[in-house]
């Protein structure tokens, strides 16, 4: 089986790549970027965006895991928008010249303000650019599926840590903070809880989808847990004996950001199951 990684020198994609080629499959690791690119994979640095047949010209893969995004961690950047329409027409190129499964990378952040459990049925009211492109592409990449009979899988993240140094979360900031000498962190209250997941679990999620067929559609690659944000961090400082102690209540929580939020994971817990 090949599979197409865009987006593969980046924070997800690097663990994608890496776990795809651990389980003996031939990975297309795409990046304008070669140097953070696993040297086992197929090494392509074609700006996805500029060619006319991205089909062939990435190598005519099986399926397309889509993880191409810039600026994700900045959620208000002017890019986000920017660059939509260019992500759709890579995708429309890609399905109209052959491609027969895509799977492309999608955020909680389409769902905006909302309380309790989300699954593919939940309504969208993103509330930042990054989650309103992300409602934009799935809507319109659906589509695209429909119209060249693909079969579409849209993988929902949601709060992702682990290998913080080439992230911008709270985990990575923690973690500067700590290296720089601090021995306190401004926090906010902490009460939001959230759906958290280690990005090597995420990157498993993520491969698994893409090796099977029968699961399609929105699929949350997810724990199925709140966890409060003060619980996880204190347990985050702890599990990496950081010396340093959070400041309750010096930042407001984001307007966007819901009380309680995780994601139903009960398409994903039926992929793995099956592959176990």
């Amino acid at each position: 089986m090949k599979i197409l990684v865009t987006g593969a020198g980046g924070y997800i994609g690097r663990h994608v790549v890496k776990y795809l080629l651990d389980n003996n499959m031939e990975v297309i690791a795409n990046d304008f970027n070669d140097e953070r690119l696993d040297k086992r994979a197929i090494i392509n640095t074609t700006n996805i965006f500029e060619v006319d047949n991205p089909y062939k010209v990435l190598g005519e893969a099986d399926v397309c895991i889509h993880l191409a995004w810039k600026d994700g961690f900045i959620h208000n950047s002017n890019t986000h928008m920017e660059y939509l329409s260019d992500h759709y027409k890579f995708i429309d190129k890609m399905l109209s010249s052959g491609l027969k499964q895509i799977v492309v990378m999608g955020s909680m952040h389409e769902v905006g303000y909302y309380e309790g459990a989300i699954d593919e049925n939940t309504p969208c009211n993103p509330l930042s650019l990054y989650g309103i492109a992300k409602d934009a592409l799935r809507r319109s990449s659906k589509m695209l599926a429909e119209k060249y009979g693909v079969l579409w899988q849209w993988i929902r993240a949601y709060y992702i840590f682990g290998d913080d140094k080439y992230a911008s979360s709270i985990f990575a900031k923690l973690q500067q903070a700590a290296a720089d000498g601090k021995k306190t962190f401004p926090f906010t209250t902490g009460k939001n809880k959230y759906d958290f997941i280690h990005i090597e679990k995420l990157a498993e999620m993520i491969s698994q989808v893409a090796l099977q067929k029968e699961v399609t559609g929105i699929i949350n690659c997810c724990s199925g847990k709140p966890v409060s944000l003060a619980e996880q961090v204190e347990w985050y400082i702890k599990e990496n004996k950081l010396d340093i102690k959070l400041e309750y209540g010096v930042f407001p929580d984001r307007a966007y950001d819901s009380p309680a939020v995780w994601g139903v994971n009960s398409k994903i817990n039926k992929i793995i199951k099956k592959h176990i």
